[in-house]
């Protein structure tokens, strides 16, 4: 919101404060001032000039050199201006001035001719060219004919002014007009207020033989406003008044049109002014719009509505969206003679509706939007009424056509001295919430400390005690309200347990050469239900859908963040980075409900993708790509690094959508937390992949189960002894499962098992494979004996062969 102040101290005296002063006091108050800034500069040497005569430059056809009469002298001033002309009131830069861009007025010669100022335009004195009306766009401007010749022209084209710029937040929709900001700096400042009157002469005829108002829909049209002004004479609107619109961003155009806008700035109140005779008939019909129906708005495009938009008809035809645009066929034009005014409240969800399908937002749609003030919208048409009159030399019909089912009522909050002193910290009496309630011009009864507020309705923001609260302490001034330093005893900050783990694993993560992603919680439909852990899988696990998706792309909350990694992998491989190695540390979100009743239970988990080399030393010609044992290893680092190896197994396992052959499910103390692998071709295809891993773990489950307090084993002081086995068995026989069979029978003495070899093939029977081990044998204490490995290592020897049918290789 812009506000002059030159338009502000019309309504509040602002007599001895700065545009600085006065800025910091609204800021302290609660609403925020973006920006102080001066509406033009003040030049000096400018004055009212006028032009006796106009003459032909003799040497140039564009040129005219024109005798300028300043007030004090008559100039010689050469003009480029394709509109100057004999007889005109101009904006004249005597010699010394200096204007926009340090460009300085000298006496000079122009073709030959001496030219002793300069005539200016608009934007040659700093005014915004999109604000300059029409008529003087391309050449200079021209003052009233009334206006005195030699005055300073500088108050006159509003050059004087500040503009502040307002940073209201959506519950002060208020401070979206002139009076609404004026009872603001009313109450800041303790002064009086002065607006102006509404009142308006009217002609004997009535406004109801002109025309009738019928709403359809009273839930979106409360109300509707209908007056009707006769014999306009269609202009320009008054210097002053184009000032002040043009202080505040919008382009004069006419004087039916400039008074609608001065309006809608001063009360808040949009308003919509139809040529009565382009209208198309005596009745005005609100209604919503039919499926497909189509109207030409103001801007010449043809728009389609549809349903849930309202519209003002003539009966038959939209010729406006309400609160939006209205129809080019029944717009004002210079030949108009009659208008309807319409002043109505419009449902603030059906205009935000109408404006964001149309993409047509405007001063007036923001105002509906947010929701006007119910006591202005009637006061507000009686305004433009009396101006229409004084400055379009027209009449105004008896009476305003109007349907009204609007509440007026004002909310009533009830207040306590106490309970203000008891939230605000302070000592407040009942003379001073008085004082405060007298200041923003509120209502109220009083009963010892109990007070009833009345809330005007301009305030729609106040309803509840702790609106009011704030309008109390805003108004004592927040710099007064007490303050003290938290007691108790002070604690050193640190991380939790849980968050310090989660670094640790990111740590080791990006240590082993992962880098970390950050993907969308929200995904398609297809992609929710795609690549989800055994662990999560359930008889009615579903994902979640949102009730209002940002779009189909965003519509449902992931069950696997796998699918947006895969996705993540795609779109760097397509931009050449071919080697791919990221990780994740997300939420997914479960319910196992068939209908959602519920919030969904948020989970954390650890995923990942790898693709392309693992290893690349092109001097050493050394190149390791990913596989399944690369992603396989760096999880088995993860849970050495957490201390959990002996607390972790992988099984085989089918998962949908991963290669039944290179998956395995992770478990962690005989409960599955997810699983690792190799995605399944067809679906590497469906994401532009080749030879792509992943993996998905609950990190919470992991995370849980570390042992919080340090552990560490001292270096053995006594030797170990290192014996290895090669087992034939059947090809079905895992070899984790071997392992950790050997590992069992072993205890306590086997301290460590690796498999070092796998052989198929020649001098073995078909469907038989070679497994090789190694087993380290130790006891920390003492040094063992020969007779008590032995016996370990025959009792492993019989064990596999009773549970496997293995046999020692020859």
């Amino acid at each position: 919101m812009f506000v002059s102040l030159n338009w502000l101290k019309q309504y509040v005296d602002l007599q001895g404060l700065t545009p600085e002063d006065l800025a910091e006091k609204i800021t302290k108050t609660g609403i925020e001032v973006d920006s102080v800034e001066a509406f033009g500069e003040y030049i000096e040497h400018l004055v009212v000039g006028h032009v006796k005569e106009c003459s032909q430059h003799p040497n140039a056809d564009k040129l005219s050199v024109c005798q300028v009469d300043v007030g004090d002298e008559t100039l010689q001033i050469v003009c480029g201006a394709p509109n100057v002309a004999q007889g005109q009131k101009v904006a004249v830069a005597k010699p010394g001035a200096v204007l926009s861009g340090d460009f300085k007025i000298k006496k000079a010669k122009l073709r030959g001719e001496e030219s002793a100022g300069m005539i200016c335009s608009l934007q040659e004195l700093g005014i915004d060219p999109k604000n300059v009306p029409k008529e003087f766009e391309d050449g200079i401007f021209v003052f009233p004919e009334d206006t005195q010749v030699g005055v300073d022209a500088n108050p006159l084209l509003n050059l004087d002014d500040v503009i502040l710029e307002l940073e209201l937040t959506p519950n002060r929709s208020d401070a979206l007009s002139m009076m609404g900001v004026a009872y603001e700096v009313a109450a800041i400042l303790d002064t009086p207020l002065h607006f102006p009157s509404e009142e308006v002469a009217i002609t004997d005829e009535k406004a109801m033989d002109a025309i009738s108002v019928e709403v359809e829909n009273s839930e979106l049209n409360p109300y509707y406003g209908a007056f009707v002004i006769k014999n306009i004479q269609v202009g320009t609107s008054p210097l002053w008044m184009r000032n002040q619109l043009i202080s505040a961003g919008i382009r004069p155009i006419n004087n039916v049109v400039d008074i609608t806008n001065y309006v809608l700035l001063e009360y808040g109140q949009p308003l919509h002014a139809f040529d009565y005779d382009r209208f198309g008939s005596k009745q005005i019909v609100t209604r919503q719009a039919k499926d497909g129906e189509t109207i030409t708005t103001l801007d010449d495009e043809e728009r389609t509505l549809s349903s849930d938009q309202l519209v003002i008809t003539n009966g038959n035809e939209p010729v406006a969206i309400a609160g939006v645009m209205g129809g080019a066929d029944s717009e004002v034009q210079e030949d108009t003679t009659s208008i309807i005014l319409e002043a109505a409240y419009f449902s603030p969800q059906a205009v935000r509706n109408a404006a964001k399908e149309h993409g047509l937002r405007s001063e007036a749609s923001v105002r509906f939007e947010k929701g006007v003030d119910p006591d202005r919208v009637k006061r507000a048409g009686l305004r433009a009424c009396q101006l229409l009159a004084e400055y379009a030399g027209s009449e105004v019909l008896d009476g305003v056509v109007e349907f009204d089912e609007l509440s007026y009522e004002e909310k009533q909050v009830t207040i306590t001295t106490s309970r203000m002193n008891h939230v605000l910290g302070t000592e407040l009496k009942n003379e001073d919430i008085q004082d405060i309630l007298r200041k923003l011009q509120f209502d109220y009864k009083q009963d010892g400390e109990t007070f009833i507020v009345s809330a005007p309705t301009r305030r729609q923001d106040i309803v509840i005690v702790e609106d009011m609260v704030e309008e109390i302490a805003r108004m004592y001034g927040y710099d007064n309200l007490p303050f003290t330093m938290p007691g108790g005893a002070s604690k050193a900050g640190g991380l939790t347990d849980h968050q310090s783990l989660r670094r640790k694993v990111r740590s080791y993560l990006e240590g082993s050469g992962l880098s970390e992603a950050i993907t969308y919680s929200l995904t398609t439909e297809e992609r929710a239900n795609m690549l989800v852990s055994p662990d999560i899988e359930g008889e009615y696990t579903r994902p979640v859908h949102l009730a209002l998706p940002m779009s189909e792309e965003h519509s449902h909350l992931r069950l696997s963040m796998i699918p947006e990694l895969l996705t993540s992998a795609s779109y760097n491989i397509a931009r050449k980075q071919k080697d791919i190695a990221f990780y994740e540390i997300g939420a997914v979100y479960v319910t196992e409900e068939s209908v959602l009743t519920t919030q969904p239970q948020e989970q954390e988990r650890l995923a990942g993708v790898l693709t392309g080399s693992w290893l690349a030393h092109p001097w050493q010609q050394e190149k390791k790509s990913v596989d399944f044992f690369v992603v396989k290893g760096v999880l088995e680092g993860l849970f050495s690094f957490l201390d959990l190896s002996e607390n972790v197994r992988f099984k085989q396992a089918s998962i949908k959508g991963m290669h039944p052959g290179q998956t395995a499910e992770v478990v962690l103390n005989g409960h599955s937390i997810g699983y690792v692998g190799q995605v399944h071709p067809s679906l590497q295809k469906q994401f532009d992949l080749k030879g792509t891993y992943v993996y998905d773990l609950n990190l919470q489950a992991i995370l849980d189960t570390v042992t919080r307090e340090e552990n560490y084993s001292p270096i053995p002081r006594h030797p170990s002894v290192s014996r290895d086995i090669a087992l034939v068995v059947d090809e079905q026989v895992k070899a984790g499962e071997l392992q950790n069979t050997i590992m069992q029978t072993g205890q306590p003495l086997v301290q460590h098992v690796l498999v070092f070899d796998l052989y198929q093939g020649e001098h073995l029977p078909e469907g038989k494979k070679s497994l090789a081990f190694t087993l380290r044998y130790l006891d920390p204490k003492r040094t063992l004996t020969d007779q008590e490995v032995e016996e370990t290592h025959n009792a492993i020897l019989e064990q596999v062969k009773t549970t496997y049918q293995a046999e020692l290789r020859g």
